[in-house]
């Protein structure tokens, strides 16, 4: 028995059931969702192995899902949907997804892919799910911050902020850039959200340690430097 754990977004309830009951069959701990925007959260909020992942979802369509969470995490994802345009093929694989299946599928296929992508994962899984600068530790897999073993409490849009900012470190990145990463497109408020929680981050990190990380770039936006 695995014991590994897989996240369903799909908003075909009896798709996902039947899936949900193949799989616990084989073994593996899993979890359903129907919205694209609550399957966001669950798959950025806990740990999971592998997700599958519908392209046709309410709030929030499967790529969009995918393209927000690659932002964030390196979980396996396959795609599973009922268009076979290759155009939809080629911008899942290229938005980060590591297969791609599409409806109707034999559920054998489906559960030897799994086991394929799964089997590929956990070599690379430790480096990928922790960045570390300067002392400054980001642990995707526990949702954790600390400066010199020191735990940093942050909140969920903090880590995403921090995240983002320590994946492209040196790199000058601007507001609506942020923005759209980090709250979303479809986000319609003011850019000065961003100022905001960046002076949460520094409360938290820069001011508390006496280290300076973050370096704002005026006219354009911020940097994390690891220097």
């Amino acid at each position: 028995m695995s014991g590994q754990k897989i996240l369903i977004i799909e908003d075909e309830i009896k798709i996902a059931r039947f899936l949900e009951l193949e799989l616990k069959y084989e073994g593996y701990i899993v979890e359903q969702c129907h919205d694209g925007r609550v399957g966001l959260d669950k798959a950025t909020s806990e740990i999971f192995d592998l997700i599958l992942l519908d392209i046709m979802l309410p709030s929030l369509n499967g790529l969009e899902v995918l393209r927000r969470l690659r932002q964030l995490s390196s979980v396996p994802v396959i795609m599973l949907t009922a268009k076979d345009e290759i155009m939809d093929k080629v911008m899942g694989l290229d938005i980060g997804a590591n297969d791609y299946m599409t409806k109707p599928f034999a559920i054998e296929e489906l559960l030897a892919r799994i086991r394929s992508t799964l089997k590929n994962m956990p070599a690379i899984k430790e480096t990928l799910n922790v960045l570390s600068i300067r002392g400054l530790t980001l642990d995707l897999d526990q949702r954790m911050v600390t400066y010199n073993t020191i735990q940093i409490e942050l909140t969920k849009t903090e880590f995403d902020l921090l995240k983002y900012l320590m994946d492209n470190k040196n790199i000058v990145l601007t507001r609506n850039k942020i923005i759209d990463i980090v709250w979303g497109y479809e986000y319609m408020g003011d850019t000065n959200v961003v100022d905001v929680y960046i002076r949460y981050l520094r409360s938290k990190i820069d001011d508390k340690f006496s280290v300076k990380f973050i370096h704002t770039v005026r006219g354009v936006g911020y940097v994390l430097k690891d220097e």
